[in-house]
């Protein structure tokens, strides 16, 4: 088995039989003894999801060269009531201390990346984060000079008509788009994946969550999302490969604002579906009005 390198340590395996059972691919089968195996013409099929190597109870399984041993336990987890304060707790800061994070912890917030699920498993992400402050100056001057440039050309620009209303603020020379944020993060997905569009958000979302849990501060950025998508030397500038687009951007930092309370958010439009509807009774209108809901954007 050279290409995913399957291997079972027989006098581990107590023939559970769980690695088959949740194998996604269903490659994985017991043979006569109840030894979990992967033919070759099966190998191919592997979508390396290691579901096989995290769902063993005994550590007997390793695939890839991924050894057990070196896997974490999953049994630290914080209780509910935990995670649901930390998701209160999220704040959009607007307000940066102008300086770089230590480096922990800006190796923490990238190494936990690699465990963001990616939509059929397609995990080709690529994420650009300007991590020195310096770079990040560069990188903001040369947006809002760009948009400062436009104003005073006074041409018809679809990026001078978004920023319309900051008109004056970018003149003055305010960071409208960047809140004096010393870092920032754009993570970008080759336009072939499955899930191109979901997947960066994805991403962002853990990356928001685990930086809070850091005390980083974080905020999702549309106005520079807007100017990639407007200005391509930008993506050149954070190498953000060919043939890959860039999903979207959040800016992080220390935070040079504290919030001391959860807000109280109205609440939301909640469904239990009941399942009550005669779905064959739906009129043409009405599919047409799903249709069009569905696909607008």
């Amino acid at each position: 088995m050279s290409q995913i390198n399957f291997k079972i340590d027989k006098d581990k395996c107590i023939h559970c039989g769980l690695c088959e059972k949740d194998c996604v691919a269903q490659i994985i089968h017991l043979d006569a003894d109840k030894i979990p195996n992967i033919t070759n013409e099966d190998q191919e099929k592997c979508i390396k999801c290691q579901h096989c190597l995290a769902v063993c109870p005994v550590g007997a399984i390793s695939i890839f060269d991924k050894n057990p041993e070196n896997s974490n336990p999953c049994n630290n987890f914080p209780n509910d009531e935990q995670v649901l304060n930390l998701i209160e707790s999220r704040r959009s800061v607007r307000q940066y201390k102008h300086e770089n994070l230590p480096k922990e912890t800006l190796d923490k917030l990238k190494n936990m990346l690699k465990y963001t699920p990616t939509g059929c498993n397609n995990h080709s992400l690529h994420i650009s984060i300007i991590d020195d402050v310096d770079v990040m100056d560069r990188f903001r001057n040369r947006t809002n000079n760009t948009i400062k440039k436009l104003f005073l050309s006074k041409k018809i620009n679809a990026i001078v008509k978004k920023f319309a209303s900051y008109k004056s603020a970018f003149l003055n020379g305010d960071d409208v788009i960047f809140r004096n944020a010393p870092h920032m993060i754009v993570v970008s997905a080759p336009i072939s994946a499955p899930c191109v569009n979901e997947d960066p958000i994805i991403a962002l979302s853990y990356f928001e969550l685990y930086a809070q849990s850091l005390g980083v501060g974080t905020l999702w950025c549309g106005f520079a999302q807007i100017c990639l998508k407007l200005f391509p030397e930008l993506c050149e500038f954070l190498e953000i490969p060919n043939g890959y687009k860039p999903g979207y951007v959040m800016l992080f930092g220390p935070s040079d604002v504290k919030y001391t309370r959860t807000t109280q958010p109205e609440e939301i439009q909640i469904t239990s579906v009941k399942g009550s509807k005669d779905l064959d009774k739906m009129s043409g209108l009405n599919k047409l009005k799903r249709y069009f809901w569905n696909t607008i954007r």
